[in-house]
């Protein structure tokens, strides 16, 4: 059909090995099951009435490392498929970045807001991530650390953190920053 699933990381980003992180499916279906799928392949069913299926990631390693999709199924038939998520687990070898918000976790609608990714390395840039998205938000490269977000609504509301890398001789990860929650009045 032409519905989707919608798929993210909870908490988003790329994971330690050891660590750990949730693969998160949703969808307003009423009596099927989900369906995870790694590269292609059927991993698990979670037999989740309802509209919300979390397939968790534990002390992982680089067989995590791959694109997961989520199928919602009833009785053999595919009701909805969502798009690919990308997981990695990578090392962290760069200090944790300090995410910021001006002028504050909470504003008045239509106001304007400066999310800061802030990382004491000359040479990384940053992904600007809002949890519930399957995608980053934003790059922020290395010369502009902050994203703008012009007339702030309700739908520019929650979790949102940041991840730095660098790109010198291989791809070189920070920890995920801080969470900050945004609340829109």
């Amino acid at each position: 059909g032409g519905s989707t699933i919608s798929i993210f990381l909870k908490p988003p980003g790329v994971i330690s090995p050891g660590g750990s992180s949730t693969i998160c499916c949703s969808y307003q279906g009423v009596s099927g099951n989900f369906v995870l799928y790694k590269n292609g392949h059927q991993l698990r069913t979670l037999k989740e009435r309802g509209s919300r299926a979390e397939f968790s990631i534990s002390n992982a390693t680089q067989n995590d490392t791959g694109t997961y999709n989520c199928h919602y199924v009833d009785g053999g038939a595919v009701l909805a498929r969502s798009d690919i998520l990308d997981v990695r687990v990578q090392e962290f070898q760069l200090p944790r970045p300090v995410l910021s918000v001006l002028p504050g976790c909470e504003v008045s609608a239509g106001a304007d807001v400066t999310l800061c990714c802030t990382i004491a390395h000359s040479a990384a840039g940053c992904f600007l991530y809002l949890e519930g998205q399957a995608e980053v938000l934003n790059f922020l490269p290395k010369a502009q650390n902050c994203f703008n977000l012009s007339r702030v609504h309700k739908g520019n509301e929650g979790r949102y953190s940041c991840q730095c890398f660098t790109r010198e001789v291989s791809f070189q990860w920070s920890a995920l920053s801080n969470a900050l929650d945004l609340v829109v009045r």
